[in-house]
């Protein structure tokens, strides 16, 4: 995980166990979960009186960025490809089906993709 202080001061603990982040004993998140095929981004946010939320509250305490899940893609046979019901015209026959399909497998999630965005906390709040 990219760590980034985006300003001076005391910052919220955060472990890391897995694919869970855990911010100040209080949010625990499972990343891999939140890993989609657009960029995510979640704001953590204080209230006046210190406890966390995603989304909303007075402070920014964290923001967390997943990019988009990737994909490997490769050449394959087309299970519904049938040469005998094609007659040769085109390259992909009369049925508009191809011999070969690309085959898209998501690159399994890490860690090292999140980017964990780090804010000062609020004094007397925390």
């Amino acid at each position: 995980m990219k760590i980034i202080e985006a300003n001076e001061g005391p910052k919220i603990s955060h472990t890391t166990m897995g694919n869970w982040l855990n911010l100040g004993d209080q949010i625990m998140l499972n990343l891999e979960t939140m890993e989609s095929e657009k960029p995510e981004h979640r704001d953590i946010c204080a209230d006046a009186f210190g406890k966390l939320h995603t989304g909303e509250g007075l402070y920014y305490v964290a923001q967390i960025d997943i990019p988009a899940r990737g994909f490997t893609e490769k050449e394959v046979e087309n299970p519904d490809y049938d040469a005998e019901n094609e007659d040769g015209g085109e390259e992909s026959g009369m049925s508009g089906k191809s011999p070969t399909i690309i085959q898209k497998d998501p690159i399994p999630f890490s860690m090292d993709n999140v980017t964990l965005t780090l804010y000062a906390l609020k004094e007397g709040v925390f």
